[in-house]
């Protein structure tokens, strides 16, 4: 069982409306307000968050890149001033919102390519599973999801997003480190999803990441991952201010990660901001 042959992914985002700041807006953003966020004193930062309640801020502290802050992020309205300004100006938070934009259709995509039904989608570190959600809607194949974390809260918030959409039929969560996921899943995996993993390992956690969820794939699979960039122009701010140790990566470089682990076959599509490539690859035999 396998995922049918890619062609032309590059037309199955054709449509999507990405969020793109004009050239103003970018002119004083790279000349003004990164400088300001990157290299102004971080306790003044942190206290001003603090004082205004950025509900974005506190989340990342507690946990930095967790769900909290991605459900935060994804939010189309926020309570706080401090995150209005934060989600709708940073770059980050807009890359996010297209990258899920992005993965979303090509999840869609792959399952509706596969060469049987139902497409079975596994989720590592899948959080409330925000992306899986939106690709099961879309779809016109049958598909079910697995997802992997190790976050109550974070499925506590799932169970109810499934439940809204419609979706709760087909998604089961599993608590769980995902290095402990072997034999916990009930059939092969047709599509697994690594989103939103890879800046927070290691090369070599990456690879062993990668071995693991192979286990569980049938050949032909596909992975769907991405690289992040320093195009956001941020990264002290971030460092400094929410602890958000990411790792900048090309996508060739990941590439050669997966491949350690039988992975080829890859294809990358950039989000419109540059921040983040969504790249499939397959599983070799």
């Amino acid at each position: 069982m396998a995922i049918g042959k890619i062609s032309a992914p590059e037309s199955w985002v054709a449509d999507l409306e990405f969020e793109r700041p004009g050239l103003l807006r970018r002119a004083i953003k790279a000349a003004v307000v990164n400088p300001f966020s990157n290299y102004f004193p971080a306790p003044i930062i942190k206290a001003a968050l603090r004082a205004l309640k950025s509900d974005l801020a506190s989340a990342n502290w507690q946990d930095p890149g967790g769900w909290e802050s991605m459900v935060i992020t994804y939010a189309h309205r926020r309570k706080r001033l401090a995150d209005k300004l934060l989600c709708t100006l940073g770059t980050i938070p807009m890359a996010l919102r297209n990258r899920r934009k992005l993965a979303a259709r090509v999840i869609a995509r792959l399952i509706d390519a596969a060469d049987h039904e139902p497409v079975h989608v596994l989720c590592l570190g899948a959080g409330p599973g925000q992306i899986i959600t939106d690709a099961l809607r879309e779809c016109r194949r049958q598909a079910h999801a697995t997802l992997v974390d190790t976050s109550t809260e974070a499925f506590d918030y799932g169970r109810r997003l499934a439940a809204e959409s419609g979706t709760h039929d087909r998604v089961r969560f599993i608590q769980s480190d995902v290095r402990d996921m072997h034999g916990k899943v009930d059939c092969p995996a047709d599509i697994v999803k690594m989103l939103g993993i890879c800046e927070y390992l290691t090369d070599g956690e990456v690879t062993e990441m990668a071995c693991m969820a192979a286990r569980d794939m049938a050949p032909g699979a596909a992975v769907v991952f991405n690289s992040l960039s320093l195009a956001h122009g941020t990264e002290r701010f971030f460092r400094r201010v929410f602890g958000l140790r990411m790792i900048h990566r090309t996508p060739g470089h990941l590439q050669d990660l997966m491949r350690a682990a039988r992975f080829s076959d890859f294809v990358s599509l950039p989000e419109p901001l540059g921040v983040y490539h969504v790249i499939i690859g397959r599983k070799t035999t």
